[in-house]
Formats: structure tokens, C-alpha cells, sequence
């Protein structure tokens, strides 16, 4: 093949696309279209600087520039008759495909050269990840490659450009759709006997073949398929090029069959070694944080593995899994592949699950259950069985990992399973006994068996968790960490033998709450439990009074800390990180982030919160380090670890909690005044070195629904695609706690949190001013209400002082004035409180105007700006071919012309 010849027919092609105005419309078209499906309102209400919008749109915005392209590059010639001129060339059909294919992906590189302003526009809202955006495009381009050799067949087809176009668009069509064809063959027939074909047809899809590129990953699969697809494509050019030679009678019709059977053989080689890249290859990973890639802490751990203690690791995955646990089962067999390539001590064996087979069977004797899955698919919500789960074991040793969610850190669960069995000997991790009962257990006041907490199953993991009753004096020396959930549910007894624990400095996790939502009732300021009954009828026996009535008063002192029992926290951070469940939110669900606009919010200098992002609480209290008195030594190190934003402040039970027939009510609109600093949610309390009498080694965490099962459910399911950080601040907690932090810097690593910066800064700003309005509002009406009782007040007494009425005159009139202005009184309190809502929400409509205003404002300008290069340049090769042409004209013709 000879370079010049194929550099001559990339010219010609590639300059004739740039001769008329037609070829820059359907690029600025390309363009635009690119920018609208990027940035609309679902990428503002997700808050991620990425392309993740686009990348759902980009393969069906490849059915309309492909063939765009692609419609006249054979086409034409044939229309124009210069295809046998073209050929009766000493050139060779292999020269004028190559050069012709280089033409049209040179023409689409520029096109999507153009759409590089999106990352601009990217990059000017947000903090996109560089990595990310570089596999991307890569994924863009080949993509697009791949389906520019299937638009030349379709222009290779007819004389027609415009029936190219659509002939091009239907034969992209095929692999862009091809997923959906495993669908449509789920409902025409259902049987899992076409369980394999349903998966073949998701494995060829252009959409699944593109999706690790979208994550930030060059995978060897993905690299073949496009390159697999354009070899294909290529080829069946190349036989209907050469049609001309051998067309026509018999002999024609045996070299079409020939051909055919060829291209046939062709698409099997291809899609038997794309099953072996399947199952091997390798993934290159471009993302900032090395996600997809083996950790260090993994590498150690494999590497320090003894011969002795070979590691066997069972998968059991479902053959054919749903389409949201696909990339789930594919991660998790390619880390297998990885351990089993990284140490000749761990070795795999994976097992593929039909729902009802001996296979199923056997995972639910290791404790993996089949589950129910809900997600969406074509507009509907279906469900879905799946197993996905794992078995890690090492002679006696053996964790069970009973599912792989989408939101579970495979890595970090595999390597802590082997390090775990690998350790001949856990640490023990107690959890002490109290009414919250997270380690399970018969709860007296409901007649109920409690299940326990999905943290303690999660410590199980790791450690021997053993339950400890405060009943009786706590053996020091057999734990290396106690947690203690709720202490001021204690009686009397069991918070002085715990106290006696902490006061020795063994290390103690202490998460307390001033109002536990997942069960008010426990509230420190209420009552214990009645054993046997319905404490709302008064019915059963009442329980041991609360040491201290539930304010833990040595403990806190022993802590060097101030700690209220009955202060609830309010922070507005939440309300605009999440803007899109607002409705949901309220301020007393308290999110922690750097975002807060208090760079302090996670200790960055603590292993336990270095590395987090976000952490949400729900009705948290606070924690303050008391200031020593003037000549006291100091005997505590107080390191906070989660602290609010500024815009915070502080409300008291009575003006949060209200006692009904119902039980507890919550004011939905309570007088939220800000001081305007942070507030202290968990902090670290040691002791100094060398300090003297009782010693202190605590967590202290002012909230209990941190650890509740409902963040376990979100970070495996990723549902409301909150990202959080609960469960790793717990579990560093106790690892940091029990000495045991070789998982820390890897249960850590996670992606960083790049979120639309330039939004958040501006709607920030109309969110603390309608806290402002907001509370302007409560306190006038307060104010207002506070007159109108000052005014009955005045009236009583200026009654009470009238010397010219008697004792029974008095009273009658005091009567009559109370009546009249209760009366009074009821209607300007309604009157007062109706005029509060209603600036209440006129605030809160500003808010969410304004707020939608700076999206919309955002969106226009990325759109806008978008096509700005692509119409600049056509201008520019526009006014530069009427130049030329101008110089083509003779003078005395111009001038006539002019004239």
C-alpha cells in the first residue's frame, strides 16, 4: 500500500467536506446537540462535574453525525460517475478505502475536536477530574471510528445521499441498540433458557462496550470491540468495492456466497476472541485517584501472605445479572483475576448462579441469599433475582460477604476478607448492652426479637464481636474496643460500671444523642422503656430510672467536655448540596462537608477523617471542650473530628419537640437562630502522656443515627445517589480505636467529590439569606405575639389597680377582659402565624427562583458558547473563499460588477 497514493485520497475527501456550508451546519449541529444533552437539569440536580448526561445521549447523537459524515463518501462518486474514473486509476481498492475512511475520521475528529468548549464549560461550572475526561473522549472517538466504517457501507449502497443518510443511521443503529434487543427478547420470550442470548446482545451493544471509558478506564475489551467492529466494517467495504470485478452470472453468485460465508467466519473469530479479552486482557486506569487499580494496602497484604495460608476465594455471581449489577459482576471478576495474578496464595473459584439451580443452593449454605432488586428499565421499574456474593476462607478462618451492592467497595471488602482469615487470631470488639439495642435481642417493651444492626454484622467481618452486659463490672483486659450506643439509657448500675471502664482508658467508641431518630423514644429526655407494655397507655412496669436522668453528667466531666442532653443541632448545608431533595431535607439533617464553607469540617490531620467527603447526621447534639480554670493543668487532648458549617446554631427540645396523643411531633417550622459558628459533632478525648489519676481514650459522637442501617442500605444500593460517609467514619473509628488500622487508608479510597463549584457558591448565597428572611420572620412574630400578651397583661393590671371598683367589680371585669382578649389574643396569633408562613414561603420561593435562575443562567451560556469556534471558522473559510474568488476576476469585471 503506498502512502502518497492514500494521503492523495484523504486530501480530496477531506477538503470536498469543507467546500460547502452544509459540511459546518451539521458540525455546529453536532455540536449544540452535544452541549444540550451535557448540561440539562438532571446534571444540576445530580452535582457532578462530569459528562455522565452526555454519555447516556453521546451513541444515538452518533446516528446523526455518523451519517452526516459518511452519506456522500461513496455516494457521490457513483452519482457524479467519477467512482470508474476514480478506479481506472493506478491505485488499488485497498488505497482508496484507507484513504477515504481516514478522510471521514479526520472530519469527525474535528467535529468533536469543537465539542472540547463542553469541557471548558465543564471545567468553568465544576471541577471535573482530567483523567475522566481524557478516557472519555477516547471512548467518544472510538465510538465514533467504528461506526464511521459502518456509515461508508450504507453510502457504498445507493447513488443517493440522502437514502445514505438513512441507510447510514439504520446500520448504526445495530450495535448503538443492540442492548435493547436483549430486552425486546426478554418479553417475547421470558424462558432463562435465552438468558445467554439476552447477555450476548448487552455484551455487543456500542452503549456497554463504552461504559468503562465513561468511568475513567481504557479497557483491552472495549479497545478490541471498536477496533473489531471497524475491521468488520472495513472489510464488507472492501468486498462490495471489489464487487465490480467479479459481478454478474454464475460465477458471481458463487464469489457474492463466497464473500459472504467469509464475513460470516469473519464475525465469529472476532466475537470468540473478544469472549477471551473478555475474561482476561487488561484496564488501564486514568482516574485522579487510582480507583480502578490495586491499592498499596492490597499489594502489602498479598505480599505478606505466608505460604502456609493458601487463600481460597468463592464467587458466587449470576449468570446473567441485571442490567444495573453488570458492571458490578464484571469488577468483581476482574479484581478476582487480579488476586489471583498477583499471589500464588489466593486462588479462585467462581461459580455462576441460576436463581433455582444446586448452585443457588449452595451459596445460601455459606449465608449468600438471593435478592430482589428493583430498577429501571424502558420507563417501567422491574424486579430482578440476584446473587452476588463471595466466601473467603483460610483453613478455619472464613468471611462471608453475603452481596456485592452497587455502592460496595469491592476491593476494600475482598482485601479486608483475606487479611482477616490470613490472621490466625481477631481482636475482640465489645458492644455494650443497652436500650438501643444494636446487638439484637429480646426488647421487653415490645415483646419483640430485635435484629441486630447491620454494623455490628459489618465488625463481624473483621473481628470477634461479642456482647457486653453493664449489668456487672466490665473485664478490662478482654476487649480491645467497646462501643457503647446510647450510655444514657443506662440505670444507675450499669452506668457506674461502664464509667468505671472508661475511667481505666480503654478505648471506647461513645456515639449518645439528645434525639435518636430512628427511635425517639430513647431520647435521653424521656423516660425508659416500660418492661411489658405501651408506655403511651401507661401500661407495663415501669423501668429503672436513667443514671443522672440521662444527662451523663460524670462522664462528661470525666470527658473534660459539655455535652447538653437536650440541644439539637441545625445546619442549612444539606438543603443546598442537595437541592434536589430538598423537600426531603430540613436542617436538622446535618450534612458534613468541606462544602459547608468550614474548611474544618473533617480533621484532616486524623487517619479517621482525612479522607471523607461527607457524612450526614440527623438531629445531632454537640460537643464543646470545657476551658480550664485559671492554675488547672491540663490533663485532655480534645481533637475534634466532624464539625458544621458556619451558617448553624442551636435548638432546644422544647422548641424542636412536642408531646402528643401521637407521641413525639416535630415543629416543621421552629426558630432557627444562627450564631454563627461551628458546632462540634464527635470529637477525639485522650488523655495527655504522662497524666495523672483517671485515664481517657474516647470517640465521643454526638449522634446515634449515624450508624443506623439506613446509611448500611444507601451505600450498598448508592440509592438517592448520595454518596456518604458514614459507615467508613464508624469503621475508622473502631480500626483507629483497636489498634487495627492496616484497612483504614484503604476503606478511604474513594472518588473525590467534583461537584459544580461556581452553582453551589451562588445558590449558597441565596440559601443563607432566606435562613436570614426566615428568621426574621419567627422573630417578628414572636415579637408580635409578645405584645399582644404584654397588651392583655397591661389590661389585667390597669384593672387590678383601679381603685374605684371593688373586689367583685374587679373580678367580673378581669373576667370579661380575659375572655375578650383570649379572644383577641387567638385570632392575632393566627393572624401572626399566617403572616409568618406566608414570608416563609415567599422566602423560600425567591430562594428557588433565584436558584433556578443562576442554573438557567449556567445552561444558557454552555449552550450558547458552545458552537462559537465551529460557526467562527466556517465564517472565516467562508469570507477567505469569496477573497479568492474576488482575486480570480478581472479588475474591469469587478468594477462593472460594481458599478
Amino acid at each position: 500500500m503506498r502512502a502518497h497514493v492514500v494521503l492523495a485520497v484523504f486530501k480530496r475527501n477531506f477538503w470536498s467536506y469543507f467546500s460547502g456550508v452544509i459540511g459546518y451546519l451539521f458540525i455546529v449541529a453536532f455540536v449544540f446537540l452535544g452541549a444540550f444533552a451535557a448540561f440539562q437539569e438532571k446534571f444540576f440536580a445530580n452535582n457532578v462535574a462530569s459528562f455522565e448526561q452526555l454519555n447516556e445521549w453521546f451513541p444515538q447523537l452518533l446516528l446523526f453525525i455518523v451519517p452526516a459524515i459518511t452519506m456522500s463518501i461513496w455516494s457521490e462518486e457513483r452519482k457524479l460517475g467519477t467512482e470508474e474514473l476514480l478506479f481506472t486509476l493506478p491505485v488499488s481498492d485497498l488505497e482508496v478505502l484507507i484513504g477515504k475512511y481516514l478522510a471521514v475520521v479526520s472530519v469527525y475528529s474535528v467535529a468533536l475536536g469543537f465539542s472540547l468548549t463542553n469541557v471548558l464549560s465543564l471545567s468553568w461550572i465544576g471541577s471535573p477530574d482530567p483523567g475522566l475526561i481524557l478516557t472519555t473522549y477516547l471512548g467518544y472517538w472510538l465510538s465514533g471510528c467504528a461506526l464511521l466504517a459502518a456509515g461508508m457501507v450504507a453510502s457504498q449502497l445507493t447513488s443517493n445521499s440522502t437514502v445514505a443518510f438513512v441507510l447510514g443511521s439504520a446500520i448504526c443503529a445495530i450495535p448503538v441498540f443492540a442492548g435493547r434487543l436483549s430486552f425486546i427478547l426478554s418479553w417475547l420470550a421470558p424462558d432463562s433458557k435465552f438468558d445467554a442470548l439476552r447477555t450476548a446482545f448487552e455484551g455487543l451493544s456500542l452503549s456497554s462496550q463504552f461504559k468503562p471509558f465513561g468511568m475513567g478506564l481504557i479497557p483491552s475489551q472495549g479497545l478490541f470491540y471498536f477496533l473489531a467492529l471497524t475491521g468488520l466494517m472495513l472489510y464488507i467495504n472492501y468486498v462490495l468495492i471489489g464487487y465490480r470485478h467479479w459481478s454478474g452470472g454464475v460465477k458471481g453468485t458463487n464469489m457474492g456466497v463466497q464473500y459472504a460465508i467469509r464475513a460470516v467466519s469473519l464475525l465469529l473469530i472476532l466475537i470468540g476472541a473478544g469472549t477471551v479479552f473478555a475474561r482476561g486482557g487488561f484496564r488501564s486506569d486514568l482516574t485522579s485517584e487510582q480507583l480502578f487499580s490495586f491499592s498499596r494496602t492490597t499489594r502489602e497484604v498479598l505480599k505478606d501472605l505466608k505460604s502456609e495460608r493458601q487463600v481460597t476465594i468463592q464467587a458466587f455471581v449470576s449468570r446473567n445479572p441485571p442490567r444495573d449489577y453488570v458492571s458490578v459482576k464484571s469488577t468483581l471478576l476482574g479484581l478476582l483475576g487480579q488476586y489471583a495474578q498477583s499471589s500464588s496464595n489466593v486462588s479462585i473459584r467462581i461459580v455462576e448462579v441460576d436463581p433455582s439451580s444446586e448452585q443457588a443452593d449452595e451459596a445460601k449454605q455459606f449465608g449468600i441469599e438471593t435478592r430482589d432488586v428493583q430498577f429501571e428499565l424502558e420507563g417501567s421499574m422491574r424486579v430482578e433475582k440476584v446473587v452476588m456474593g463471595a466466601v473467603v476462607n483460610s483453613g478455619s478462618n472464613e468471611v462471608v460477604i453475603p452481596h456485592f451492592g452497587q455502592g460496595t467497595p469491592i476491593e476494600y471488602e475482598l482485601t479486608r476478607s483475606i487479611l482477616t482469615v490470613a490472621n490466625e487470631k481477631r481482636k475482640t470488639i465489645g458492644v455494650l448492652e443497652t436500650d438501643a439495642k444494636i446487638n439484637g435481642g429480646f426488647d421487653m417493651s415490645s415483646f419483640r426479637s430485635q435484629p441486630e444492626w447491620r454494623i455490628v454484622a459489618e465488625l463481624k467481618k473483621s473481628y470477634n464481636v461479642e456482647t457486653v452486659s453493664p449489668a456487672q463490672p466490665i473485664d478490662e483486659s478482654k476487649y480491645d474496643a467497646l462501643i457503647a450506643v446510647l450510655p444514657s439509657s443506662l440505670g444507675m448500675n450499669e452506668f457506674t460500671h461502664f464509667l468505671d471502664y472508661v475511667k481505666k482508658g480503654k478505648p471506647t467508641l461513645i456515639l449518645d444523642d439528645p434525639f435518636p431518630a430512628t427511635n425517639p423514644s430513647l431520647a435521653p429526655r424521656q423516660p425508659k422503656p416500660r418492661a411489658g407494655g405501651n408506655p403511651m397507655m401507661g401500661m407495663g412496669q415501669q423501668g429503672e430510672p436513667k443514671a443522672f436522668g440521662g444527662k451523663t453528667t460524670p462522664l462528661v466531666d470525666l470527658l473534660g467536655i459539655e455535652w447538653n442532653f437536650d440541644e439539637i443541632v441545625w445546619d442549612d448545608t444539606s438543603l443546598y448540596l442537595h437541592p434536589e431533595y430538598e423537600k426531603l431535607l430540613r436542617e436538622e439533617i446535618i450534612s458534613v462537608s468541606p462544602r459547608s464553607e468550614n474548611p474544618k469540617a473533617f480533621n484532616r490531620e486524623s487517619p479517621i477523617t482525612r479522607s471523607l467527603q461527607e457524612v450526614m447526621l440527623f438531629f445531632s447534639g454537640s460537643i464543646k471542650e470545657r476551658e480550664l480554670k485559671k492554675g488547672d493543668e491540663k490533663t485532655l487532648e480534645f481533637l475534634p473530628l466532624l464539625q458544621t458549617g458556619r451558617r448553624s446554631g442551636l435548638l432546644m427540645w422544647d422548641d424542636l419537640v412536642k408531646n402528643s396523643m401521637f407521641g413525639l411531633q416535630i415543629d416543621p417550622n421552629p426558630v432557627h437562630v444562627m450564631d454563627d459558628y461551628a458546632h462540634i459533632l464527635a470529637a477525639q478525648i485522650t488523655s495527655v502522656k504522662d497524666a495523672k489519676g483517671d485515664k481517657v481514650n474516647v470517640i465521643y459522637v454526638a449522634d446515634t443515627d449515624l450508624v443506623s442501617d439506613f446509611f448500611f442500605q444507601l451505600r450498598e444500593t448508592k440509592q438517592f445517589k448520595l454518596d456518604l460517609d458514614n459507615v467508613t467514619f464508624i469503621l475508622n473509628a473502631v480500626d483507629s480505636l483497636s489498634g487495627d488500622s492496616a484497612m483504614i487508608d484503604l476503606r478511604n479510597r474513594r472518588p473525590k467529590h467534583r461537584t459544580l463549584t461556581s452553582v453551589e457558591r451562588q445558590t449558597g448565597q441565596y440559601v443563607e439569606e432566606a435562613n436570614k428572611e426566615r428568621q426574621k420572620a419567627a422573630e417578628d412574630a414572636k415579637l408580635a405575639l409578645k405584645d399582644a400578651k404584654k397588651r392583655l397583661a397591661d389590661k389585667v393590671e390597669k384593672i387590678k389597680k383601679d381603685e374605684s371598683l371593688d373586689e367583685d367589680s374587679k373580678m367580673q371585669q378581669l373576667l370579661i377582659a380575659q375572655q375578650e382578649e383570649s379572644r383577641r389574643l387567638e385570632v392575632d396569633e393566627a393572624t401572626i402565624n399566617l403572616k409568618k408562613e406566608q414570608q416563609i414561603d415567599t422566602s423560600k420561593t425567591k430562594m428557588d427562583r433565584l436558584t433556578r435562575q443562576v442554573k438557567d443562567r449556567y445552561y444558557t451560556m454552555a449552550l450558547l458558547a458552545s458552537p462559537i469556534p465551529a460557526i467562527l471558522l466556517g465564517l472565516l473559510v467562508w469570507m477567505m473563499r469569496l477573497n479568492n474568488e474576488q482575486k480570480d476576476i478581472a479588475p474591469n469585471r469587478r468594477v462593472a460588477k460594481k458599478t
